[in-house]
């Protein structure tokens, strides 16, 4: 096979890549602007990352490296490594929940199944609104966890953590929301684009030629 077959062969997954990169700068650029406290595309764009980015290493890699870049501007804080751990959280959720992986055997008895392409996107919008509660649960658990430990905003004690987390219940809701609507988004623009080019799509692609990446490991 010469250059032109496999770039050729490559183009679907190329375009793919694009799609989902260009994606999450837009996403990661919404969270310089104004926006509501805990209302931001961070927690989307680790699901979206998790779920759609082929290779295991970049998942993980290119949301925070945004990340950082944000950061820079917004500013670091002492719960920083809390937030970074818990997005990484997230991408992992995206990962198993929304983009699990099959096999090619499973690929092809699913495809010759009939109404399989119907059933495959009644399949997706549970998954993705289950990633996100996850999601923005996780997010929550963690970081409230992290104020009454590292901040000493709450006496270290039981009742203290309890008080911590009963006081940031409307950020819950706040950050929820921001996950569901950013999510929505994301998700939204790929499946558009999905069914334009069915190539590009969350199940199809794994079928498609690429360059060699470790995607067939869990993460």
């Amino acid at each position: 096979m010469n250059l032109k077959e496999l770039a050729s062969e490559n183009k679907p997954a190329v375009l793919r890549a694009i799609l989902v990169f260009t994606l999450i700068l837009l996403a990661a650029a919404l969270r310089l602007g104004p926006h509501p406290l805990n209302f931001t595309p961070v927690g989307a764009i680790a699901l979206f990352a998790g779920a759609a980015v082929r290779d295991r290493r970049m998942a993980f890699l290119f949301p925070v490296l945004l990340m950082l870049a944000t950061d820079v501007i917004i500013g670091f804080n002492k719960l920083s490594p809390l937030v970074y751990a818990s997005f990484l959280l997230s991408v992992v959720i995206g990962r198993i929940v929304v983009g699990g992986r099959l096999s090619a055997s499973q690929r092809a008895k699913r495809e010759s199944e009939p109404g399989s392409a119907t059933d495959t996107k009644a399949r997706r919008l549970p998954r993705i609104a289950t990633a996100t509660f996850l999601g923005s649960l996780q997010f929550f658990l963690i970081t409230n966890f992290g104020v009454w430990a590292v901040l000493g905003t709450y006496p270290r004690t039981a009742p203290g953590l309890a008080a911590c987390y009963i006081a940031g219940l409307p950020l819950f809701w706040n950050t929820f929301a921001g996950d569901a609507v950013y999510a929505a988004l994301l998700f939204g623009a790929f499946f558009m684009a999905e069914h334009l080019a069915p190539s590009l799509g969350l199940e199809t692609e794994r079928s498609v030629p690429s360059l060699p990446s470790d995607d067939r490991e869990k993460p």
